[in-house]
């Protein structure tokens, strides 16, 4: 595409026909007005936003969406490339032309008697020269709000785009809420998105998976850097030292709470870079570097507590930024506060449940969806990195991979090198969850936590990461940590949350050479006593099953690695399958 900003306007209004356009500037009035607008607006019999008590959550409204519109809906999402090969067996396929007819037919006029709202944002900070300019045109007010809290919006945008026609374009339509009508559809090439029939997230706003992850990594093969779905963390010793960290965990796995990480140590602080998007560059000086593209939280609710996650909770309750939305929780009529489970120790005595209705607490379901969100800007949270803002990013020390397995995989341990990073990072299965939609607690293969959100062939992807390490001349660790291990009993055997510093200081020590490691079959485990445990109740024989590899599980893991290896065929890199091979032997010797 190669028209300008005022070209493309002007195109979506003759496309999508809508009543008004309205160009989003980004400012506080703006906000105040649409989301006054928003508590008025009616969709599907539920107004878009129902304003909550701004004296516990200051600026926060609460937003219920269609029932059948509450996740990613990734057997709906096609990556569109000229030949099937390119977007791999990891996505689904459409051809380009095929697509095209497909989503122009759903979205011709479906604007009418709507407002276009039209969204310019840029992905990292302006100053950046990593950071990406783009444009989504939408008729839901809630996903202009929401890209408002989610992407810097409005005028910085519009300055860095100017007259200039290198842009993402984004096309959206909740169009009539059906499943049957809904497609989410990518044009890498084109460096465009057309969405129809879903107000979901992931689905609808379009800065978030569909462009930083989908579209940016198919860009990032193209440029030589790597679009990644990771949280980026840095970590303060006593002695003032900060050490960064990106991190990878499939949605639903407590990438939030490692980003908002209150550790368990005197003199120790986490500082918030990202939950959830990387972008990796290789710098000047040869490091690599990490930029997070958003600027705001896009949260699984379900779970977070003054327990689990305080930094959180004290995001949310932050009145710097305006507004902070609240999707598919329950309300606490009491007080009229958002409440999902794990919010409270107690459940409240009377709750409105997800779907609106009074929650009936014996009915055994839950009163909060369980893929219910918040959608909050970074700028709230109090523990904000001051280099959030960096136009370099910052250098990153260690990679963390991670996944919710009950067995096999240990709490903790190190690759040896970056290659065998990337392969361990290739074969993580994962236990799905609420947010990826259909069966939950099934295992699927889910490298690099990647597999939704990979534009592209995901063989070639290997590659890619293959190839970055080359050019980086300071190579970070590679870690690879499962919170979520259970004992014969079902129940999990590591406390998690800010326990999990425990196992980061480990990462730390092993990136400043300050401790040894026990060689296994599949890396390098801490050695006797190297993990501090001071004050945590926890037995050496649970540490001991903690970091175990046992060799029958493997096995089995090993035969699953294959199959899930074999659909990419001669796209997994020789370098790959050799690793493989290496594991195998190790583990049947």
């Amino acid at each position: 595409m190669t028209t300008s900003f005022e070209q493309f306007v002007q195109e979506m209004k003759d496309f999508l026909e809508p009543d008004k356009v309205y160009i989003m500037d980004g400012s506080q009035e703006e906000a105040n007005r649409l989301a006054a607008q928003a508590e008025k607006e009616v969709v599907d019999g539920r107004n878009v936003l129902t304003k909550l008590n701004g004296a516990q959550y200051p600026y926060s409204y609460w937003h219920r969406s269609n029932p059948n519109d509450v996740a990613r809906t990734e057997h709906l999402t096609f990556v569109c490339t000229p030949s099937e090969e390119e977007a791999g067996p990891n996505n689904n396929w459409m051809n380009p032309d095929e697509a095209k007819n497909k989503m122009n037919s759903l979205m011709k006029g479906c604007m009418k008697g709507r407002t276009m709202y039209v969204i310019p944002f840029v992905m990292g900070t302006p100053q950046s020269k990593y950071a990406k300019n783009c444009v989504e045109v939408t008729d839901s007010v809630y996903v202009a709000l929401s890209m408002r809290i989610m992407a810097r919006t409005g005028k910085q945008a519009l300055e860095r785009i100017g007259s200039s026609s290198d842009f993402f374009r984004g096309i959206h339509s909740i169009g009539d809420v059906n499943p049957d009508r809904r497609f989410i559809m990518h044009f890498p090439q084109e460096n465009l998105v057309m969405s129809f029939g879903s107000g979901y997230g992931g689905n609808a706003l379009l800065g978030k998976k569909c462009y930083s992850l989908r579209i940016a990594s198919y860009l990032g093969k193209q440029e030589g850097w790597l679009a990644e779905h990771m949280i980026v963390i840095g970590v303060q010793s006593p002695d003032g030292k900060i050490t960064y960290f990106v991190a990878a965990f499939p949605s639903a796995c407590g990438k939030t709470n490692l980003a908002l990480l209150e550790p368990v140590f005197p003199g120790y602080k986490v500082w918030t870079l990202g939950d959830d998007i990387a972008w990796l560059n290789v710098g000047e000086d040869g490091q690599l570097y990490a930029i997070n593209p958003e600027a705001g939280f896009f949260g699984v609710a379900p779970g977070t507590g003054e327990n689990t996650n305080p930094v959180m909770m004290q995001t949310l309750k932050n009145d710097k930024f305006f507004p902070t939305l609240f999707t598919n929780t329950a309300v606490d009529n009491a007080n009229n506060t958002p409440w999902w489970e794990g919010a409270t120790s107690d459940v409240p005595q009377d709750l409105t449940d997800w779907q609106g209705q009074k929650y009936d607490a014996s009915s055994g379901k839950p009163a909060a969806h369980p893929n219910s969100r918040f959608t909050v800007s970074a700028y709230n949270c109090p523990t904000l990195s001051p280099e959030y803002d960096n136009p370099k990013g910052v250098p990153i020390s260690g990679i963390i991979f991670g996944g919710r397995r009950a067995v096999t995989i240990p709490l903790v341990y190190e690759c040896k090198d970056w290659n065998s990073g990337v392969f361990m990072a290739s074969i993580i299965g994962s236990e799905t969850t609420a947010a990826a939609g259909g069966t939950q607690g099934v295992v699927r293969r889910d490298p690099m936590a990647m597999l939704p959100f990979c534009g592209y062939n995901m063989g070639q992807y290997f590659q890619h990461w293959l190839d970055m390490g080359k050019k980086i001349k300071k190579l970070p660790k590679v870690f690879m940590v499962n919170w979520f291990r259970k004992d014969e009993n079902g129940k999990f055997m590591w406390p998690g949350f800010r326990d999990n510093s425990r196992i980061i200081k480990w990462m730390i020590d092993r990136i400043e050479e300050k401790t040894g490691a026990v060689e296994s079959p599949i890396g390098l485990l801490p050695q006797d006593n190297a993990i501090n445990l001071d004050g945590l109740n926890i037995s050496k024989e649970t540490v001991d099953k903690l970091l175990s590899v046992n060799k029958e599980d493997w096995k089995k893991e090993i035969a699953l690695i294959e199959e899930f290896y074999s659909k990419f065929g001669d796209e997994i890199p020789k370098d790959l399958r050799a690793h493989l091979d290496s594991l195998k032997e190790k583990i049947e010797s």
